[in-house]
């Protein structure tokens, strides 16, 4: 399975949750880098208006060839998670964009403690989903 299929089954079966809304940023938290489980994408979130999205800052070869056979000429700046609304405390719900797939489905995240986060993705309007665990990161892969 290719990295994107993989992660697509991760990331697109990524993200379980929702935030409180309270009088600090819904995002606090969850802003920051994360890197997926086979080390092969690391995603920066951050606020995009009152929402959350999530950018890719670095890639693999090997994930930017797969999302190249999915149509995505530039994995690395590509939002990969789009506009997610807190939901319940340290959990969120959105788009994930599935570069080798080259479609979007409806997402989750939890936040799982301060360096983990459970991503959800699901496709079928929720009828098959799979999760992947994302881990904090404060410095980029070496290439």
């Amino acid at each position: 399975m290719t990295f994107i299929r993989h992660a697509a089954a991760a990331v697109a079966l990524m993200l379980a949750g929702s935030a409180p809304a309270s009088a600090q940023p819904a995002t606090a938290s969850i802003t920051g880098m994360w890197l997926n489980p086979h080390r092969t994408v690391v995603v920066r979130t951050g606020a995009c208006g009152e929402k959350l999205c999530g950018w890719v800052v670095w890639a693999s070869a090997q994930a930017q060839e797969d999302a190249r056979d999915g149509g995505v000429t530039r994995l690395v700046g590509t939002a990969l998670l789009e506009d997610y609304r807190p939901g319940r405390p340290g959990n969120w719900s959105g788009t994930v964009f599935i570069p080798d797939m080259g479609k979007r489905f409806y997402s989750e995240i939890e936040q799982v403690g301060a360096d983990d986060m459970k991503l959800k993705g699901c496709i079928l309007h929720g009828l098959i989903c799979r999760s992947q665990m994302w881990h904090r990161i404060t410095d980029l892969p070496h290439a």
